[in-house]
């Protein structure tokens, strides 16, 4: 594996936080705790590695620059603002979150999860776009 094949990783790591953070939504509405907590771990651990693999590739490749092509650009932007920002953002609200299931402040953890499942949701799946955008539909 190379420095270039990051990318593709990390659009994967995305895909497959995403479904991880899903099941772990569905077994919790279920009331299968246990479940969703190995969910949730497994998708904690996934996007520790993505993050890992994401600031690696970053450390040796520049930015890549969007191509111009009019309004595809403004919708590319449109996505990629947001999600790093949310991006920035989750990152505490996650450790908040699990840190309270570690202690178990079930209400806590269920003030907190309120927000941060969909804001970690969105940014892993605008993680997966942005992917594609960049790599693939626009390379």
């Amino acid at each position: 594996m190379t420095i270039q094949d990051l990318p593709s990783l990390n659009a994967g790591l995305n895909t497959i936080a995403g479904v991880l953070l899903l099941l772990g939504y569905i077994a919790i509405k279920k009331n299968q705790r246990n479940v969703h907590r190995g969910f949730m771990v497994a998708a904690l651990l996934v996007s520790a590695v993505f993050l890992t693999s994401y600031l690696i590739y970053h450390y040796h490749v520049p930015s890549k620059k969007f191509p111009e092509l009019g309004f595809i650009k403004t919708i590319y932007f449109i996505i990629l603002i947001p999600h790093i920002i949310l991006a920035a953002a989750m990152v505490p609200m996650i450790l908040k979150t699990f840190w309270h299931a570690y202690r178990q402040e079930w209400e806590k953890h269920k003030k907190i999860a309120r927000i941060t499942f969909p804001i970690w949701m969105y940014v892993s799946v605008t993680g997966v776009l942005v992917y594609f955008m960049l790599y693939v539909w626009y390379a």
